[in-house]
């Protein structure tokens, strides 16, 4: 009799423990895709409201749980909208590169490629600090036009290109001009020569060339800087023309009056 009731208490526990598992599976068994959608459309009416830490937390949720989803895609670009639109530059580029590793044939990676090379453009600081993403927006715009020779972007990247080569081309620039200052004159040379040889095509190119006549004027190396003038003529306008003219006066008033 004892043992009869053992058996009864354990088949009672078995059901009870079948019963429970089938109602915990039951609870966290996928929502519907139609729940997931509603989801998604919260979390971009908050996106469009401006609202950017809550629409995160909603498409968080949803690459978590509707990774596997026709909004999965959708989902994961948005997330890497919701932290771009809201500045937040290195966490939108790693959103947008998990789209590109992950959805590879998505319509959404185009416009994530083109997002990671303005954030990367945004990160750029002033030219007096260190231009690692300014270098880095390059490589990747570069990238970006040889991968989509036809984008719609194609005359914004290469304005953008141009904006950043001046700017790297103004902090070359400016290392020739402290050279002059610390009157180091051969290396401003050699800043000015650097400079010209990256960046020739940016407004910079031209006092360059005025930057190294100055810097042979103050050497008192008269012909080199005369010669130098003659050969950059035609590519200076007439002002800079001039001051390099200057340069050179003011180099034979001082060895005339040491004579």
């Amino acid at each position: 009799m004892a043992r009869f009731r053992l058996i009864k208490l354990f088949c009672h526990i078995f059901i009870l423990f079948v019963l429970a598992w089938i109602i915990g599976c039951a609870g966290s068994s996928p929502k519907d895709d139609r729940d997931f959608e509603s989801q998604f459309k919260k979390a971009k009416i908050l996106l469009e409201k401006k609202k950017y830490i809550r629409a995160q937390e909603e498409f968080h949720l949803l690459v978590l749980k509707a990774s596997h989803t026709d909004i999965g895609d959708d989902a994961l670009f948005y997330f890497g909208e919701s932290y771009f639109l809201n500045k937040e530059y290195p966490l939108a580029i790693s959103q947008y590169d998990r789209l590109i590793r992950k959805f590879e044939f998505s319509p959404y990676v185009e416009q994530a490629r083109w997002r990671i090379c303005e954030s990367y453009v945004s990160e750029s600081p002033d030219y007096y600090h260190d231009q690692e993403n300014t270098n880095k927006a390059l490589e990747k715009i570069q990238e970006f036009l040889d991968d989509y020779p036809s984008t719609e972007y194609g005359d914004k990247a290469q304005n953008t290109i141009l904006g950043l080569r001046v700017k790297l081309g103004m902090k070359m620039y400016e290392v020739g001009v402290l050279y002059i200052k610390l009157r180091a004159f051969d290396s401003a040379i050699i800043a000015f020569d650097n400079m010209l040889d990256n960046y020739y095509d940016t407004p910079y190119a031209e006092l360059a060339h005025v930057g190294i006549i100055r810097c042979h004027s103050e050497m008192l190396e008269v012909e080199k800087a005369q010669e130098y003038l003659e050969l950059k003529k035609d590519i200076l306008n007439v002002e800079l023309q001039t001051e390099a003219e200057r340069y050179i006066a003011k180099a034979h008033k001082r060895i005339e009056k040491a004579k």
